[in-house]
Parts: C-alpha cells; structure tokens; sequence
C-alpha cells in the first residue's frame, strides 16, 4: 500500500542517540515536555508513521511532525525549548538608576521617607515596579535603626581587654558580667486583661497604673550562665558596694574575679576604690563608653524583659520583686551561658567598614 503525504526524510539513530532518548524518556527527572518528544523520535527511528506515532503517544500529528523535522534538522539540540525574547523591557536601567537615587537621595514633601506609593506617583512608574526595584536593591525606607559610635579614648584598648576575657578566662578565677537595671517599674492595667482566645490574640488596655519601681543588680557567671542579684530601692555606689559584698561571700576563697562593668560613676567612687584595695582578688573591666552590647549581661536582661516583665502586671513594688526573684531562681535552674564570638579584629574591622560607608555617602 503506498504511504499518503509528503515523504519524510530518513530518521536513522546513532547508538549514542538512540541510548540518550532512552534515557530522556524513561527518566522519572525529565521535563514531560522532553520525555514527549524523545518518545516521538524514538517511534519514528522504527518507521512509524506521523499518524500511527500521534495515535500511540496520543498528541497530534502537527506535533509529530514538528519534531521529527526538527531532531532530522539539529539532531538531540533541536529537541530543546528554543529561546524566546518575551516582551520587551519597559523599565530600563536608566529607570533603576532613578529610582535607586531618590530613595537614597531625596524626601517627598509631604513624609519622611518615601513609600512604594509616594515614589511610583513622583516617578510615574508602577507601584509593584517600584516594590520589585527596592527589593533587588535591598531598600527599606520605612526601617529605621539606633546607633552610637563610642567616644572613648581608650576604645581599642577596652575592647581587647573585655574581648580577650571572653575568649581567654584566666585559670583559677571566675568571670562576672556586671551591670544594674536601673528603674523596673512595678505596673499594672487599669482593666482586666482578656486572655488569648483561637484567632483573637491576648489584649490588655494601652494605660497603665504605676506602683514604684526598683533596682536589679545582676551578675552574669560567664561559664555557667547562673546569676547572682540584688534587688535595691536606690541606685548610689553604696548599693554597688553591697553588690560587690554579695559577690565576694557567694565566690568560693582562692578564686580570683574578674568583673566587667561599664563607667557608671557609682562604680568609681573613693568608697569603691577602697573596697577593692581590701579585696584585692577582685578586677575591674570597664567596657568602652556607649558599649553596653559588650557586656554579656545586658542580653541577659532584654531576656528577662522580654520574657517576664514587658507583660507582667505588678500591683506592688514587693510583688515586683517576689516575681524577678521567681524567675532567676527558674532560670539558674537550668543556666545558660552566653557565647562570645567576635574577636576584637573583627569588631574594628566592622567599624571602619560601618564608618567608610557613611562618610562616602555624604553623610
């Protein structure tokens, strides 16, 4: 019976061919699209026609066709996805650049900063374009950060001190991150609190009633993660002093301490400096001016804010007390002790980077 159409051109296989679309098309990682098509190459190298190829793999015969002229064209290339260009760019790099240097540059008139909204209306660009720019470019207008470059003249020299006991306790001696919460307030609601329900979180009314506050005195052992504290009505050198007192009974004899603190001026007074004379296993370790994050204390203490007192209600200073008791004493059940990881290098090496970048800004 003589073959209807036009006559196909030879579809003849190499061993290497014929064992790659093997694979392609039984391959479970295969693009379906892929496998499709090496099926159809592979029936047709046995002599089946367009027709009895699209009737067995069950697509049409245009597609048939479409891939056989193409692998007897390119061979195995000629069975990829040709490359498609899309719709041209509407936003060129000449549009990024302009959007990139008024964030960075300017203010709209009307805020302090520019929303996706204010700057597609200024640019004429969309509002998703403008989303999709900043995102690429990692702008955030609407974030804001604190900072403070420490003053001290003796910053590099602090930094290594404090640094260089994190990483190198000395043997025979205990290491006591020290500083004071200065003014806890004992608060409470000035209405019930409403308890957290499925879908509606815990709510509690925006004011508040003051009962007085108080003064944590807290020291961080550095290897163990266990805190000794005072709680105090007032904040002088005389409670440090006491502090100081507490430490030295609770620190078992032929220990040395070590204790980093910052430069309050209670910390410094002739009564301290002749309490240390009297106790002179005891050093002091000031951390540079405007570097309380180098004192590991003071993540101890956001801790317990965050944890314990930034939800708590207190109907007195007593009852302030009693619950920061109760939780050191639940936390020192089971310590955790904070791991420093910078070294003092690479504290400088961050501020200068930090430091370079604002001044080339023009800032």
């Amino acid at each position: 019976m003589a073959m209807r159409g036009r006559p196909k051109a030879e579809l003849v296989l190499s061993e290497e061919e014929r064992s790659t679309l093997e694979r392609w098309a039984r391959r479970p990682t295969s693009p379906q699209s892929l496998a499709l098509r090496s099926k159809i190459v592979l029936a047709c190298a046995e002599g089946k026609t367009n027709q009895q190829v699209a009737l067995a793999l069950h697509c049409s015969h245009a597609t048939v066709g479409k891939w056989r002229s193409r692998f007897v064209t390119k061979r195995l290339k000629g069975l990829a996805d040709e490359h498609r260009s899309g719709v041209p760019r509407k936003i060129t790099d000449d549009h990024v650049e302009a959007v990139v240097l008024k964030t960075l540059l300017e203010k709209p008139k009307d805020a302090t900063h520019w929303s996706t909204r204010s700057l597609a209306k200024a640019t004429g660009m969309s509002q998703p374009a403008i989303s999709r720019i900043w995102k690429a470019f990692g702008l955030k207008p609407w974030q804001e950060e604190t900072f403070k470059l420490s003053e001290d003249p003796l910053f590099v020299d602090k930094v290594r001190d404090v640094v260089g006991l994190y990483f190198n306790p000395p043997e025979r001696a205990v290491v006591l991150c020290v500083d004071e919460k200065t003014q806890v307030q004992a608060l409470d609601r000035t209405q019930p609190i409403f308890p957290m329900l499925p879908g509606v979180p815990a709510r509690r009314s925006h004011d508040y009633v003051r009962h007085g506050t108080i003064d944590l005195y807290a020291a961080l052992d550095l290897a163990s993660g266990v805190v000794l504290h005072q709680l105090t009505r007032r904040h002088r050198a005389i409670e440090f002093k006491k502090f100081l007192q507490l430490i030295d009974d609770n620190v078992p004899d032929g220990l040395a301490v070590h204790v980093v603190c910052d430069n309050s001026s209670t910390h410094k007074t002739p009564a301290i400096h002749r309490w240390l004379l009297a106790h002179p296993r005891f050093e002091l370790h000031f951390t540079p001016t405007s570097s309380s994050w180098m004192n590991l204390v003071e993540r101890w203490f956001a801790e317990l804010t965050t944890k314990w007192l930034r939800r708590g209600t207190h109907r007195s200073v007593r009852d302030l007390a009693s619950s920061i008791t109760e939780w050191i004493n639940a936390w020192n059940g089971a310590p955790r002790p904070y791991v420093w990881h910078k070294t003092a290098d690479e504290i400088f090496d961050s501020l200068a980077r930090y430091c370079q970048l604002i001044s080339e800004s023009g800032h």
